[in-house]
């Protein structure tokens, strides 16, 4: 059922539609090399074989699962024997992403000379998986899952083809039927095709009919797209952790659940609902770390599917509580004096003074016990190295249990602020 005319292919509307620039390209037989993008079953090794047959090129196909360099020298030999005799190459890599950095050069002269037309098809994100040097001598088209709806339409065209089809078999199936299996196949014209074969060969033992009970057991696994090693895994996680961000806890338990149903392992979603504990609620709810831990724990005890609900409710409570950063962005800028200061000497005031010859040597001298003064802060005293002066790095965003760390620091702030001008006038009175 591989579509053979560009009229027959469904789904990639936006990429392939009347009048699009690739889609005159292609009619005209201008094609030019280029890596296509997108999940299983989108189309790219069909749209591969009609570049072919537009630019009226000798069609080779190879897979980078399968083939080594050597495989790769002799395709690239072939194809230029084919082009000293006048006639054009498309060769098309399948899973281009896994070769390695000297496999994908070896296109590259022939890609420049015009020897091949390179058509490389990719499930990852090329930018990350391929080289810049490849990158640049190819386009890039991003291809999208297909639709349900587009599918169905590919399904049709199948029950109602007698030669490369289903349509000699008689088979009886209600739209709705054909709907489940659109929405089962989850973007993937080529995996919906398989589930409609399964689902004819089950009814043949029942006069063609593909009944309610047939599908049920042709659709009973509906695992959902997700590959846990590549951008789909980054795009989900990114997705749950910005959600919990945003305050959204319908759309975070969503992500949590796409990721739990692709296969995701719990305890990395429970270390980082953790991390979005410290990070984007912090203080504002110092709760939400403790329930983190106690949810992680939970699930270690009671496993799946019963400790899922533990990573569930966290969810939905660091999304509906209140969120602050500062204590992270307080981390951050100490990290960055840290490094820009370098090693910085410790104020002889707050060392600790266990031995005589210390004490000889001023440690500690001048240190205030916080405790003997009135107010319990001894506000004239300094906490950082004297080339550095008093800093402020945490500050409290007006949310949760910091609007209260707020009122009070600030407070003390300005004690300490006005308590060292003192300090300093009285100085310079005396000098």
């Amino acid at each position: 059922m591989r579509p053979r005319t560009l009229a027959q292919m469904v789904g990639q509307r936006r990429l392939l539609a009347e009048g699009s620039a690739l889609r005159r390209a292609i009619e005209a037989g201008h094609v030019h090399s280029m890596i296509l993008w997108g999940p299983p079953g989108c189309g790219k090794t069909t749209l591969a074989l009609l570049l072919a047959q537009h630019a009226q090129a000798e069609f080779v196909a190879i897979s980078a699962v399968l083939s080594g360099l050597p495989q790769v020298r002799e395709v690239l030999a072939a194809a230029q024997a084919r082009f000293d005799a006048g006639q054009r190459t498309l060769l098309f890599v399948d899973e281009v992403h896994r070769f390695n950095k000297v496999q994908q050069d070896a296109f590259l002269p022939h890609i420049e000379r015009g020897t091949i037309v390179f058509v490389g098809a990719t499930t990852e994100n090329p930018s990350f998986e391929l080289n810049s040097a490849l990158l640049s001598r190819c386009r890039v088209h991003v291809l999208e899952a297909v639709s349900a709806e587009d599918i169905a339409i590919a399904l049709r065209h199948a029950l109602g083809d007698d030669t490369q089809g289903l349509g000699g078999r008689g088979l009886v199936i209600t739209d709705a039927a054909l709907a489940d299996i659109a929405s089962a196949a989850d973007g993937d014209v080529r995996r919906a095709l398989t589930l409609l074969e399964i689902a004819a060969d089950i009814a043949q033992g029942e006069h063609g009919q593909i009944t309610e009970a047939s599908l049920h057991q042709v659709l009973a696994d509906r695992s959902r797209r997700f590959d846990k090693g590549g951008e789909q895994f980054y795009d989900q996680i990114s997705a749950l952790h910005k959600t919990v961000r945003s305050s959204n806890p319908d759309a975070a338990v969503y992500w949590l659940a796409r990721m739990l149903d692709g296969g995701c392992d719990p305890a990395y979603l429970a270390r980082r609902l953790t991390r979005m504990a410290v990070e984007d609620i912090g203080l504002a709810d110092p709760r939400a770390l403790q329930m983190a831990i106690d949810a992680w724990e939970t699930f270690d005890r009671l496993g799946a599917p019963e400790g899922e609900l533990a990573l569930a409710q966290l969810t939905i409570y660091l999304a509906s509580t209140a969120k602050s950063n500062a204590a992270y962005k307080a981390w951050n800028a100490a990290r960055k004096d840290v490094r820009e200061y370098g090693t910085q000497e410790v104020p002889l005031h707050i060392r600790n003074a266990p031995t005589k010859l210390m004490k000889s040597l001023d440690y500690g001298k001048g240190y205030q016990y916080d405790h003997d003064v009135a107010g319990g802060v001894a506000l004239e005293q300094t906490g950082f190295p004297d080339a550095m002066g008093e800093r402020v790095y945490y500050q409290p965003v007006p949310r949760g249990l910091e609007i209260k760390l707020k009122e009070k620091l600030d407070t003390l702030r300005a004690a300490r602020a006005q308590a060292r001008s003192g300090q300093q006038a009285g100085k310079k009175g005396q000098a």
